[in-house]
């Protein structure tokens, strides 16, 4: 049972980053990694996350986040603070065109959001689990 419920999140999962990854990079050109680290540090206290907390956040390593953050700061959507206690620490922190970004991606990242849920919720393999994401019966 597992096993089938895990494959189940897979095929969702892959599903729905695919539309939601397309989606973004055609209309606003930033990718599902940089949305999502723009949207966690636009809700962070002063806008702004140490690299770890952000990798966690958002599901990357270390390596990955930095590389990620280089391509946000490249494109003036972040920059690089060092923290005020420990000059060891490194904050990212959101610009204004940062959340700006944010503001004009956020309502194709909800609309595609939707329509590849409401798409899955057709589709056998995964329907019982799109109903149970949205407050239905639990998957069998």
């Amino acid at each position: 049972m597992d096993a089938q419920a895990w494959d189940q999140v897979v095929t969702l999962h892959g599903r729905v980053e695919h539309e939601l990854a397309k989606a973004l990079q055609r209309r606003h050109g930033i990718g599902l990694s940089e949305f999502r680290a723009l949207c966690r540090l636009s809700r962070a206290d002063d806008g702004e996350l140490r690299m770890q907390e952000l990798a966690d956040l958002i599901g990357l390593n270390q390596s990955s986040v930095s590389r990620l953050v280089a391509r946000l700061e490249a494109a003036n959507l972040t920059r690089r603070d060092l923290c005020a206690n420990d000059r060891r620490g490194v904050y990212t922190v959101i610009t204004e065109e940062g959340r700006a970004t944010v503001e004009k991606a956020s309502p194709t990242y909800y609309e595609t959001l939707s329509r590849s849920l409401d798409d899955a919720s057709n589709d056998p393999r995964v329907s019982a689990l799109v109903a149970a994401l949205r407050g239905g019966a639990p998957v069998a």
